[in-house]
């Protein structure tokens, strides 16, 4: 019976179903991702591996070889931040992000009035937005809020000289979490000068996890949106909602985005302000 089962063709059409879900997956974060450049490295390598061996260059095949291995190991030191937002995803949404939904951001109305007059008084913020992966361990490093979202409250919590105004808000399960949270600094090293500990931190905890970071600039009153380690800055209050939007429908997947329509991305998002945007 087992052998019937092994030799039949839906285990075939399940291999092959298995195989185009990895590849999947791979083009995906290699597109989305700074991978491309090592991912074509290696490709080179698998190449000159390939004709090394054919025309018998034993010496260049060996260095080559060993080239592999050292590569894999640097990918693995260098693009940690990456394989673990991609196995993040991997296990929330499956392989062809059959898994995915498109819960609406809670209170966004209210979130964007409380953005709107926190940069309007100058005023830094940082407002974690919990997508599917739970942020518990950062909720539990705050004060622990369990409060209502609105405008009001998130805007007195980042008035100085409030005890609160240091650290992120999080929003979990349509509520203020917690205030005061001390979140991760990105590693990423290419990152321009101008950004400060805030955005740092909100590109850190969007490596992390499928939170949405938006950031007030203390010093440029600029704001800006994290997501899955892309920052996007100096947008004005319709294209916040517009950037929401648009993570919301690439969360929910390729389905689900053409059921909610699509809206039409800023243009001035991906431009930095003009000045130092400090923290």
């Amino acid at each position: 019976m087992w052998e019937t089962i092994t030799s039949s063709p839906l285990i075939d059409i399940l291999d092959i179903l298995i195989v185009a879900a990895l590849l999947y997956r791979l083009i995906v974060f290699i597109k989305d991702t700074r991978v491309i450049q090592m991912f074509l490295g290696l490709v080179l390598l698998l190449v000159l591996g390939t004709v090394a061996s054919w025309v018998k260059m034993i010496i260049v095949g060996q260095i080559i070889q060993t080239l592999q291995t050292v590569w894999v190991v640097a990918f693995i030191i260098i693009f940690q931040p990456e394989l673990r937002q991609a196995l993040t995803n991997l296990g929330l949404r499956g392989p062809f992000g059959i898994f995915r939904q498109t819960d609406p951001i809670p209170a966004e109305e209210e979130l964007l009035a409380s953005v709107s007059r926190l940069s309007k008084r100058g005023l830094g913020a940082l407002i974690v937005i919990e997508g599917e992966v739970r942020l518990n361990n950062w909720i539990k490093k705050g004060v622990k809020l369990d409060a209502e979202i609105t405008a009001l409250t998130i805007e007195s919590i980042f008035t100085l000289p409030g005890p609160l105004h240091d650290g992120a808000v999080i929003i979990s399960q349509n509520r203020i979490a917690a205030a005061a949270v001390i979140l991760p600094i990105t590693e990423q090293e290419e990152l321009a000068y101008t950004l400060g500990t805030r955005h740092r931190a909100a590109i850190g905890i969007s490596e992390q996890s499928d939170a949405i970071v938006i950031v007030v600039s203390e010093q440029t009153r600029a704001i800006s949106v994290v997501f899955q380690g892309e920052i996007k800055r100096g947008l004005s209050l319709e294209d916040v909602s517009t950037e929401l939007e648009r993570i919301r429908q690439k969360r929910a997947g390729p389905v689900s985005s053409r059921r909610g329509g699509k809206k039409k991305a800023p243009n001035t998002m991906s431009e930095a302000p003009r000045g130092t945007a400090g923290s």
